[in-house]
């Protein structure tokens, strides 16, 4: 009788405690989603409502003040590929990504080692690299727009040693790359940041131990620091890559998508069939394009980069 009490206590005992874990983690839960819910509101309210719209907007004609029309399925996304606008903005957004995204992480690591580096004053070079920060992108757009001023700005220094009549805005030969340096100049300052703060987590014992095994600087750079920081450039070639994809501001401010469309990017494309042609169908398919590009790229990148990834 005592053994089969005991039993049934037990039994009883596992039963309510069970059941009190699963109120603990329902409760936990539901504290959970409320901490979570004003990101979770403007999560639903800026992004995810509006990419359901641009689904439903991107399957219509619409009438001149943006009221859904006639229905036409897929004909807004076949007319993508049948118009040069669209692979035109596409082959100068893959360009423009191609020019921005390298350029900036070398030129970001080699700042951050520079800035690593034990000197007298450092904390100034540290301060004046990433100055980029704090700027706006249409504050730094209008900088560059007097820096490429055809008689002003780095011009009037080219004029001085012999080079003379630089259109670096005005010719479609250069207008991209640009537009480019500036995006560029934008991102050196946080992806510095970024780099400088990876570097210096890296353990000073592997560089000892490397140095004592007679490990050259060079070596030392090759076989610890590049892979202790590859974590760090698989973050920013991700990062930088889906900003480049939507890059706006720059194109706006200092060239309008021209001259002959070659800063036509896909963002921007976007925005004047959307405001200046009216199409809006169109402009909703573009934009559905432009994410499933973007979300392609990343999945490829996590696929077949992050496996050489060092995390440790």
């Amino acid at each position: 009788m005592d053994q089969t009490a005991l039993t049934s206590e037990l039994s009883l005992s596992s039963k309510f405690g069970k059941k009190g874990r699963q109120k603990r983690a329902v409760k936990t839960f539901f504290q959970a989603i409320l901490y979570l819910s004003p990101a979770l509101i403007l999560f639903i309210t800026f992004v995810f409502i509006p990419l359901i719209r641009s689904f439903e907007i991107s399957a219509y004609i619409t009438d001149p003040i943006g009221r859904l029309a006639k229905f036409v399925g897929l004909m807004n996304y076949e007319r993508l590929f049948q118009t040069t606008t669209f692979m035109n903005s596409f082959s100068r957004t893959l360009m423009f990504v191609l020019y921005t995204v390298p350029t900036t992480i070398l030129i970001s690591l080699g700042l951050a080692l520079l800035g690593d580096l034990q000197l007298k004053g450092i904390s100034v070079f540290r301060m004046i690299f990433s100055i980029s920060i704090a700027i706006s992108g249409a504050t730094a757009s209008l900088m560059f727009l007097y820096i490429y001023h055809p008689t002003v700005g780095v011009n009037y220094l080219l004029n001085l040693v012999g080079i003379h009549n630089l259109t670096w805005l005005v010719s479609h030969k250069t207008a991209l790359l640009s537009v480019a340096l500036t995006t560029v100049w934008l991102q050196i300052g946080l992806n510095t940041v970024i780099l400088l703060a990876a570097r210096q987590t890296i353990p000073e014992e592997l560089f000892e131990s490397a140095m004592i095994d007679g490990a050259n600087s060079w070596n030392k750079f090759l076989h610890i620091t590049l892979p202790m920081l590859s974590s760090t450039f698989f973050f920013l070639m991700v990062v930088d890559m889906l900003a480049a994809f939507q890059t706006f501001t720059p194109i706006h401010v200092m060239t309008k998508g021209g001259p002959l469309d070659s800063t036509n990017l896909l963002v921007y494309s976007i925005y004047r069939e959307f405001y200046f042609n009216g199409k809006y169908g169109f402009a909703a398919s573009q934009a559905i394009m432009l994410f499933f590009i973007m979300l392609l790229l990343t999945i490829l990148q996590f696929v077949f980069v992050e496996r050489k990834v060092h995390y440790e």
